[in-house]
């Protein structure tokens, strides 16, 4: 299914839409895991589901490999692609392949800058340059960018930061997926400032739950800009083990969402980390599951 055609059901029948996002395990018995949770999380329905693209492109076979398994499945999936670490025929390649295979939602990102100081110089500069690339060779492909709420990690202005969004969805996006974000304040601003930079596609809240201290920790390293409200911290520093920790994130999450959805969003887009447990209780909470 395109993905215009999630939110154009969405649209008619007044349901929002909830996807579910997962990356590529690195070993045989990772997968055999994954998709243990991928069966349990099938029965909330997702609108779609994406598997990310590791730094650089270091994940791109085991990527091809998740979202050819996910679409055999009979599922909706977004496969994500970066400028870094592919050249252009590289590129050109991978979605020939995913055309062929008749996966055709995209994630266009400009990626993450390997660690290898060797590693080739990317195809493209911006990921505008890759929408437009996706967009010229396959008209009838979706794409969808990722949008920053607490800001972009390598903006100096943000004044001229929704410029450069904007001109990821004027080169062909169809629609925006937010970073995580604990305050649902930045989010609805961030909302508003796209309407106002004259951006109508659907912006997407990306939800990530807290489920232990240590992965709080990952997720302040590796979104850059992730602000974490005092209220949740205090929360969470009182916590005496990580049961509780995952207790109060889960809370402050499906919180987050019904905030969220009585602020007509155009959907949510779930962070797994490719666990069911965290999502499963977020849907129980809210009368989903």
């Amino acid at each position: 299914m395109h993905i215009n055609d999630v939110f154009e059901t969405a649209r008619q029948t007044g349901r929002t839409p909830f996807s579910f996002e997962f990356f590529p395990p690195k070993t045989e018995r990772g997968f055999e895991k994954l998709y243990q949770t991928i069966t349990q999380l099938m029965v909330l329905n997702p609108a779609y589901v994406s598997v990310t693209y590791g730094a650089g492109g270091s994940t791109r076979d085991n990527t091809h490999k998740l979202v050819t398994r996910l679409h055999q499945r009979g599922l909706t999936v977004v496969a994500h692609l970066t400028c870094e670490g592919s050249s252009e025929a590289e590129i050109a390649e991978i979605l020939a392949n995913y055309n062929a295979e008749g996966i055709r939602n995209i994630l266009a990102l400009k990626g993450d800058v390997p660690k290898d100081q060797h590693a080739p110089r990317p195809a493209f500069q911006f990921a505008a340059d890759l929408v437009a690339f996706i967009h010229a060779r396959y008209p009838a492909f979706g794409i969808g960018v990722a949008g920053f709420p607490e800001g972009h990690p390598d903006a100096r202005n943000r004044l001229t930061e929704m410029d450069h969004l904007k001109a990821k969805v004027d080169s062909g996006a169809n629609y925006i997926v937010t970073q995580l974000f604990f305050d649902n304040h930045d989010f609805l601003d961030f909302r508003e400032r796209c309407v106002l930079s004259g951006i109508d596609v659907p912006i997407i809240p990306g939800i990530m739950p807290i489920t232990t201290k240590s992965g709080m920790v990952r997720m302040a390293d590796l979104a850059a800009r992730c602000r974490f409200p005092a209220a949740l911290l205090r929360d969470i520093a009182n916590a005496p083990n990580d049961d509780e920790v995952a207790r109060i994130g889960i809370a402050w999450a499906t919180q987050q969402i019904r905030e969220l959805l009585d602020a007509q969003v155009a959907g949510v887009h779930l962070y797994t980390l490719n666990n069911s447990s965290a999502s499963l209780e977020i849907y129980r909470n809210l009368g989903m599951g």
